[in-house]
């Protein structure tokens, strides 16, 4: 059986090509300024958590796990939550699969993650965020 896929959301593996045929990207961007003040542990938990969400959500059913092991991992980061909301908002006005992680009890939005994609279909939206270092 196929997962739900919530309304107004394509069906995650329409249109992508097979494992190896495009370089599949799976994009997670954390918060720079998490990073700064948190232990980087943290923060790197916080993007994993993001991911699973998002091939739990997305992937059961839809398409094999191998679409995930068969992506490159990418970590960016925004600046600050709130660039971290206007890409997510940015990612759902183009019907881009993303996941955001808010962290509780604080209610902090600390991380999205993309499923995988090809990256010519996503890397135009983030390609201003500077690779996690």
């Amino acid at each position: 059986p196929r997962a739900h896929i919530p309304a107004g959301r394509a069906a995650p593996y329409e249109n992508m090509a097979a494992p190896g045929a495009a370089a599949l990207v799976q994009y997670v961007v954390l918060r720079g300024d998490l990073a700064r003040s948190w232990p980087l542990g943290a923060v790197v938990a916080q993007g994993c958590h993001a991911a699973l969400v998002q091939a739990a959500v997305l992937g059961a059913g839809s398409s094999p796990v191998t679409t995930w092991l068969h992506s490159r991992p990418s970590l960016s980061q925004a600046p600050d939550e709130a660039a971290l909301m206007a890409l997510a908002e940015t990612l759902k006005q183009h019907s881009i699969d993303h996941e955001v992680w808010t962290e509780q009890p604080e209610n902090t939005a600390t991380c999205l993650a993309l499923r995988p994609y090809p990256k010519d279909q996503v890397h135009q939206h983030l390609k201003k965020f500077k690779l996690l270092k």
